[in-house]
């Protein structure tokens, strides 16, 4: 799975920064400013950077709220230097935001299409739901709200929004495993596994995110996901 260092995406100018060149009249002056010089980071890789700096802060111990403070100095830039690419921190937290959505919507799809048995579709999504927030622990953070709960309330909200999806994605997959089941109530049935094995995600997610990391969301999935699939 793409990590967030290789896979955030985003645009925006980048810094401009130049060392001092070397003193006139020296031989090795060439060589040295070279040196000295900063390259222009691409566009766009410096936004990139602040928000690869930030989900690695989201990792940390105590890391529930991370202040623009503390992530500029991590960078070794002002605060200022951070708002010449995002307006404000809710806008930053949005881009990791984003990032979770695309990856995680972009596999659903390919679960999908890949897996013809609809009840393995949803052992499946689940599963790789749980993958990702174990190997991306300052995503998982956000994913539950821990990440959020100081920020703007919107940012819960679009979380929440997104955890609705993917409970409609398992609705579909479920119903359909209903149906080719012979179940008389196959709308019924697909609801109530398509919420308790969201419920699960969260949980298990929480769990992980509050246990420092140390509990597993995969600890002995597959008999969970047994039972309500």
């Amino acid at each position: 799975m793409q990590s967030p260092q290789a896979g955030l995406d985003a645009s925006g100018d980048a810094d401009a920064t130049a060392g001092t060149p070397g003193e006139p009249g020296d031989e090795h002056a060439g060589a040295e400013s070279a040196v000295a010089v900063r390259k222009r980071p691409k566009p766009g890789e410096r936004r990139v950077q602040i928000l690869q700096t930030l989900a690695a802060m989201l990792q940390e111990p105590g890391a529930e709220r991370v202040t623009t403070a503390a992530l500029a100095a991590k960078l070794s830039v002002s605060e200022a230097a951070l708002y010449r690419h995002f307006a404000s921190k809710a806008q930053m937290f949005e881009g990791l935001i984003e990032f979770i959505e695309s990856s995680i919507f972009t596999l659903i799809n390919q679960i999908v299409e890949r897996d013809a048995d609809p009840a393995l579709q949803a052992r499946r999504i689940v599963l790789m739901l749980l993958q990702f927030g174990e190997k991306n622990p300052g995503m998982a953070r956000v994913m539950v709200g821990d990440a959020l709960v100081f920020e703007n309330e919107r940012l819960s909200a679009r979380m929440n929004q997104f955890f609705d999806k993917v409970e409609s994605q398992l609705r579909q997959s479920l119903r359909a495993a209903a149906e080719l089941a012979g179940s008389q109530t196959p709308t019924v049935d697909a609801n109530g596994r398509a919420s308790a094995l969201t419920a699960l995600a969260v949980g298990r997610l929480q769990r992980y995110t509050r246990s420092g990391f140390k509990r597993s969301p995969t600890e002995q999935i597959e008999l969970a996901l047994g039972l309500l699939t």
